[in-house]
């Protein structure tokens, strides 16, 4: 009789009721602090995200000016439902914070303690400082480089390498030229004159995208790569046939010999192998010509950009070849690659609030679980705690256990 009132009671409750009461008991405190690099311009939400989320009755808080990097102002996020604040230290007291650089010490100090971090893992940045202190605060960290989806694919690592890919043709084109001091050619050709020759090293996401900007442009391609599977994709991808080849050591040295531009594009998250050109290689290069390494964050394609530190040049020239190294090449377009990250992460962050806690979202999501690599403090992940010289742990018993 007791259960018959209980649930005619129910019945009386509008849906609407129940779908409001539903988000105020998941609701989550977001925070979007902005960066202290000045060359970070790049958010990971924009405006209309960010609108979407608050929809969900969820709570954002963003630091004032964060998003001037991607031009949309204090009043696009306000008007968009987010609160603005003055200071880091407010937006670090949020339960997940949402950042695109590895935390810095400064910044770990200002976090919550038991909060949740989104953030890349450049270990050109993240130091074992900011990683010992999350460690400290029992952190729950999450890697965009490391989550993947049910076909194993990286979502938000492949949206990067497409936007670098083709930024890194942009950028050859420009260096190439008088106005930057290059050797004042046309990357591609015109009637007449001998097109520019293009080396790519890889053939994954960026590998793929630069060459198709390359062979859009008219330049000649060379694509090399240690995988055949991914040579076999990548023509059928481009959709004609361009030159291939594995990692041939007298095929390369022609190669490098004759290119007029060498793109770094090689994979090496969660690799197995690690293929470095040589510093005999670029030596063998035409002076004048250009060296764009697209994995100075991941440590290096070539032996002449491995282990730069943040106080090297990320432009010189070495052996008369001009080398560009900048990390992070998508601030070229910044607002491009928020809104990309944008479109990634909204629904990850609407099927946590769904969840309603991190460790609920983590056995039920395989990208939640793939991307993690701290767990209340405890290293989960081999690939990052071995960067660091600690220990993981299995994450299976930690979610048991806390």
């Amino acid at each position: 009789m007791k259960q018959s009132q209980k649930q005619t009671q129910g019945a009386y409750i509008p849906q609407e009721l129940l779908e409001e009461l539903r988000k105020v008991s998941n609701r989550l405190l977001i925070g979007i602090p902005k960066e202290l690099d000045t060359e970070e311009r790049r958010l990971a939400l924009t405006p209309e995200a960010v609108g979407m989320i608050v929809e969900c009755g969820h709570r954002v808080i963003v630091e004032t000016n964060a998003g001037l990097g991607i031009n949309y102002s204090d009043n696009h996020f306000a008007e968009a439902g987010a609160e603005i604040v003055s200071t880091p230290a407010e937006v670090y007291q949020a339960d997940y914070i949402l950042k695109m650089l590895p935390p810095l010490p400064c910044e770990v100090a200002l976090m919550k303690p038991r909060s949740t971090l989104f953030s890349m893992i450049q270990f050109n940045l993240f130091d074992s400082d900011s990683y010992e202190g999350l460690m400290r605060k029992r952190i729950n960290a999450f890697a965009y480089e490391l989550m993947t989806d049910d076909s194993f694919r990286a979502p938000i690592l492949n949206v990067i390498s497409e936007i670098e890919g083709t930024s890194s043709v942009m950028i050859a084109a420009e260096l190439l030229s008088n106005t930057k001091g290059g050797k004042g050619i046309l990357l591609g050709g015109i009637p007449g004159v001998p097109p520019t020759e293009v080396v790519i090293i890889g053939a994954g996401n960026a590998g793929t995208v630069a060459a198709r900007a390359a062979l859009g442009l008219g330049a000649t391609v060379k694509v090399f790569d240690d995988d055949i599977n991914k040579l076999r994709m990548l023509q059928q991808v481009l959709g004609q046939k361009i030159f291939t080849s594995n990692f041939h050591p007298n095929v390369l040295r022609n190669a490098f010999t004759s290119a007029d531009v060498v793109v770094g594009a090689m994979r090496y998250i969660n690799s197995r192998r690690r293929y470095v050109i040589a510093e005999d290689l670029i030596r063998t290069m035409k002076r004048g010509a250009l060296v764009i390494d697209l994995r100075v964050n991941q440590g290096g394609c070539f032996e002449t950009t491995c282990c730069l530190s943040s106080s090297d040049p990320e432009v010189f020239e070495q052996f008369g070849i001009l080398h560009y190294c900048k990390p992070n090449i998508s601030n070229h377009v910044a607002r491009t690659t928020s809104m990309a990250f944008s479109n990634i992460i909204t629904p990850l962050i609407t099927l946590l609030g769904d969840m309603g806690t991190i460790q609920t979202a983590i056995k039920a999501d395989v990208c939640f679980r793939s991307g993690i690599y701290m767990y209340c403090g405890k290293p989960v992940n081999n690939y990052v705690s071995n960067h660091f010289n600690m220990l993981s742990n299995n994450l299976d018993i930690y979610l048991s256990a806390f």
